[in-house]
Order: structure tokens, then C-alpha cells, then sequence
């Protein structure tokens, strides 16, 4: 069936699958994959849908059509990890069930490593339901290649340095994500990203513009992401995803984030101290580290106290 086109997203860019129809097997679709993508049969992961969830591809033999993908469908493609820590599971995830989203529950933060990518171990929380430290490279790859894919936009006025040394830069597993790249994985994800500011007691809301159909939460205490998730009153799920109406779950984020300052929940970035740890000068802020990193190139900072 000629007119059968699945896009693919992954980590190098955005494919088009052709060659399949409804009909076929699902062991037929992780091959095309496999060889679209280079990651090998077993550690497909596939998301598709909006909010993206996981497509279940272990029932091999049944169709493409059986399993829910119809025919101008967008799936992203991740290599999942085969070897886990029995602790990186996470719990049962509910997204959307409406029943669920109604219930009574508590908003609370789950606290991941602090180890400059909590942005993105936060991020592939609210969407998988678990801490997996592993996705932050796929992310940084997802961002790379958004930015050098559109140098007018990311222009270096934009970025603070040339595409293409920011490019460089965002791969590396010790540099920090900020706005830019949220405004960049929720476009991706085609999901609002709601992060709570503490120090500020605001919300920045990044997609807003776009009336995605799905929110996310994040908090942010100046240096570090967190995400959050509801914790219902009378279920052993967990909560991640909401409806961009839901405006409780809005209200709910925007009380958290006036107890989060009330009770200094957040680190003042003009006042703390890090070490560059390229060549051990301490700095007072995060202003002076960004100078820092700009004028050296050093981008390895550690907080110590003042």
C-alpha cells in the first residue's frame, strides 16, 4: 500500500518510513526501524500519540494497524537501555485517564541527580515515569540538532556564541539546560513544559503559544530541575501528564511555588559560590561563571560554600 507514510523521529533527525501497510506484522515495522534508525531490533523504544507514549511492540506477530498506528503517524524512536538498576524502574504511570484526573491528590517533587543534566533526567520523568539519567544525551542531541538546523533563529545574538560552538556545547554531559532548551523539548515533545520558578514564585510556561493539548511540571530553585507528579490520595499510580484546561493542577503548581519561596526552597544565583574546576577560580554568581565560561571556554563548574 503505497500511500501508508510514517514520520520518524530520532536522535540524527526526521526520517519518512514507506515500503509498509496496515496489514503488515509488527516484527516487519521494528526491522524497517531498526534499519532507518541503526538502533538494533531489541532496544527500539517508540513513542507516538500526543502526549507521546510507548507503542507496545512486543506482540510481533499482530498488525501495525492492531497495535493503534495508522498512516501519517509521527513515532519517535529511542535506543533504550538494556541493563538497569532494579531502583530505575519507575512506578505505574497514569497520562490522560479522566477519571484520574479529577481525583483528590497531592502535587509533590521528585528528586532527581544533581549531576547538570537534571533538566533532562526531569523532562524523561514526566514523560516515562521514571528517573533514567540515560536519556539526557538523546536530549542533547534532540537540541543540537533543532539549533544548528535553524541558524537564523539560533543566531549567536540569540545563543551567546556561534551556532556551532553552541552545538558543540550542549553535547557535552557537564553543561546546563535552561529556557532555551525547554522552548526547544516542548516543541519537540509537542508538550506545554510549566516550570515553577521558586526563587520568583512564578510559572514560566514554555509552548504556551503553541495550545498543546498537554502540560508538564517542572520546579526550578536556581540551579537545579526538578519534576513533579501527583501523588492521588487513593491510587497506587502516579500522575505526570495533565490536560493544558486543567486548571487546578495550574493553581495547585502556582500555591507550590509560594511555599517553595516562603520557605527559601531556592538558592539565590547572585549570592552562591562555584569553582571552575578547569582552573580552580571561585566565582560569586551565576552571572560571573557565564563571563567566566565565555572569556575561558570553561564549562565545568561545581558549587562550594562561600
Amino acid at each position: 500500500m503505497a500511500g501508508f507514510v510514517l514520520r520518524v523521529k530520532t536522535k540524527s533527525g526526521q526520517k519518512i518510513v514507506n515500503g509498509l501497510a496496515p496489514h503488515d506484522k509488527v516484527f516487519q515495522l521494528k526491522a524497517k526501524l531498526a534499519e532507518l534508525t541503526g538502533v538494533p531490533v531489541a532496544a527500539l523504544h517508540v513513542l507516538s500519540g500526543f502526549p507521546p507514549k510507548p507503542v507496545n511492540l512486543d506482540a510481533t506477530d499482530a498488525t501495525i494497524e492492531r497495535i493503534g498506528i495508522i498512516s501519517g503517524d509521527t513515532l519517535i524512536v529511542e535506543e533504550k537501555q538494556i541493563m538497569f538498576r532494579s531502583n530505575d524502574f519507575g512506578r505505574s504511570h497514569i497520562v490522560d485517564q479522566e477519571s484520574f484526573a479529577n481525583a483528590p491528590g497531592v502535587l509533590m517533587r521528585k528528586v532527581v541527580p544533581a549531576d547538570n543534566s537534571c533538566l533532562f533526567t526531569s523532562v524523561g520523568y514526566v514523560l516515562n515515569g521514571k528517573v533514567d539519567t540515560s536519556c539526557a544525551s538523546f536530549m542533547r542531541e534532540i537540541i543540537a540538532n533543532a539549533v544548528a538546523a535553524d541558524p537564523d533563529e539560533y543566531s549567536e545574538a540569540f545563543l551567546g556564541r556561534p551556532n556551532a560552538d553552541y552545538c558543540k556545547w550542549i553535547l557535552k554531559a557537564d553543561s546546563w539546560g535552561g529556557a532555551i532548551e525547554l522552548s526547544i523539548l516542548s516543541k519537540f515533545y509537542g508538550l506545554e513544559i510549566a516550570v515553577i520558578d521558586s526563587i520568583n514564585a512564578i510559572i514560566n510556561r514554555f509552548g504556551e503559544d503553541q495550545h498543546y493539548a498537554q502540560r508538564v511540571f517542572l520546579i526550578f530553585d536556581g540551579i537545579h530541575y526538578d519534576p513533579l507528579y501527583l501523588e492521588p490520595l487513593d491510587s497506587g499510580s502516579i500522575q505526570t501528564i495533565f490536560p493544558t484546561e486543567d486548571e487546578r493542577m495550574l493553581l495547585e503548581a502556582a500555591q507550590l511555588a509560594r511555599e517553595a519561596r516562603s520557605s527559601r526552597q531556592f538558592t539565590d544565583v547572585q549570592k552562591f559560590t562555584l569553582m571552575c574546576i578547569d582552573c580552580k577560580i571561585r566565582l560569586n554568581g551565576q552571572a560571573a561563571a557565564q563571563q567566566h565560561a565565555k572569556d575561558t571556554g570553561h564549562t565545568n563548574f561545581g558549587e562550594v560554600a562561600a
